[in-house]
């Protein structure tokens, strides 16, 4: 009965793998079993702690420099570069035509309106009337002056009449002068009568009224200039020094027509109330779906800065931070907190908490934590 007891025992103690635990209960019942039950080896009797499996297969990037351009968004309203105002010259003249409406492109010297010329006219031809006078005037005191002369010498008359006469010619001559000066007046008057395009351009107002007496000065037109806009593109005080002339320029206006420009002046000063300054733009397009007035927006080329790059699929955002894992010798991840910039295509811009040089997983971050074991796989 004790050998089956001890039998049985050995054998309970086989079978679990445990030996110390066989071992502990030959003790507690007797010095005997002790001395007959061997002890295992423990490297025969423990298990091998198994590697832990790889929770994903990723591919690695590198984080790349590249020349990033630099870019200035603004916001301002399309303007005509510069905007005639045209206006009669005669003054109490009557409209009795009118050729041209808003929107209407001209070029330099169109005939825009006319005004009435009649008495512009009658006073011109009696004007001529007067030179022909003079003319005939001045004629007459020459021949007397030659034939006093004849005189004087053979002293017939006084040397006082002979000045009388040298004067009466003077006078005439002034009174044909005067006589033609008065024509050029009544031609300029006639040639007034003529409202004409200074420049070429499109009609951007008109307050000409046919049959209306205009007074000179009286707007008649506005003339968008060669139908040229500009964009008037508000910039803080702490960016206006960024800004060179000539940078490219691309506008955007409300209407969704896309205009490329050139910064073309920037204002001397700043609007203490908006604390913003003018920048000018040259747009290379005239007038076409885009109006002056409209509100736009744009972007201005600043140039280019060096900028560390990694693609966005390799930065994930959790809660309100952006991260990314760098995989080590081991094949496993670290989560690595970054501080993220501008978006240039697909990459984007790091800022600060990648090492130079890191591996870092190129997609499926996501699905990861820190500390996982990855399979590398190498990149197509």
């Amino acid at each position: 009965m004790r050998l089956g007891l001890r039998g049985l025992r050995f054998a309970w103690s086989i079978l679990s793998g445990l030996s110390g635990v066989g071992v502990a209960v030959g003790l507690m019942n007797g010095p005997a079993w002790a001395a007959e039950t061997p002890a295992a080896p423990a490297s025969a009797t423990a298990p091998a702690t198994p590697l832990a499996k790889p929770s994903l297969t990723v591919t690695t990037v590198q984080p790349v420099t590249l020349a990033i351009p630099i870019h200035l968004s603004a916001n301002g309203s399309l303007a005509a570069w510069q905007e005639s105002v045209i206006g009669a010259e005669a003054n109490g003249l009557r409209l009795t035509e009118v050729k041209v409406n808003v929107g209407d492109r001209v070029r330099q010297g169109d005939l825009l309106a006319t005004l009435q010329s009649d008495s512009v006219r009658a006073e011109l031809a009696q004007a001529q009337a007067s030179l022909s006078e003079a003319q005939a005037n001045l004629q007459k005191t020459r021949t007397d002056t030659e034939a006093a002369r004849a005189l004087v010498q053979k002293g017939f008359i006084s040397a006082g009449q002979m000045n009388q006469s040298l004067l009466n010619e003077s006078v005439a001559m002034a009174r044909v002068e005067a006589a033609e000066a008065l024509i050029q007046v009544q031609r300029v008057r006639l040639g007034q009568t003529q409202v004409r395009a200074p420049d070429a351009g499109v009609i951007s107002a008109r307050n000409a009224t046919l049959g209306s007496v205009v007074g000179a000065g009286t707007e008649l037109f506005r003339l968008i200039r060669q139908g040229r806009l500009e964009w008037r593109a508000e910039v803080t005080a702490s960016e206006i020094g960024r800004v060179a002339l000539g940078a490219p320029v691309a506008v955007v206006s409300a209407s969704g027509a896309e205009i490329k420009g050139r910064v073309r002046m920037i204002a001397p000063s700043v609007d203490p109330q908006t604390r913003n300054a003018l920048v000018y733009v040259d747009l290379q397009e005239p007038l076409g779906s885009a109006r002056a007035g409209m509100f736009a927006r744009g972007v201005i080329d600043l140039g280019t800065s060096q900028a560390l790059t990694l693609p966005q699929t390799a930065v994930i955002v959790r809660d309100g931070f952006s991260y990314t894992y760098q995989v080590d010798a081991d094949q496993k991840v670290a989560q690595l907190k970054i501080q993220t910039g501008r978006l240039i295509g697909d990459r984007i811009e790091v800022l600060g908490g990648l090492p130079a040089g890191a591996r870092v997983v190129a997609s499926g971050a996501a699905f990861l934590n820190h500390g996982d074991r990855v399979r590398v796989a190498t990149a197509p």
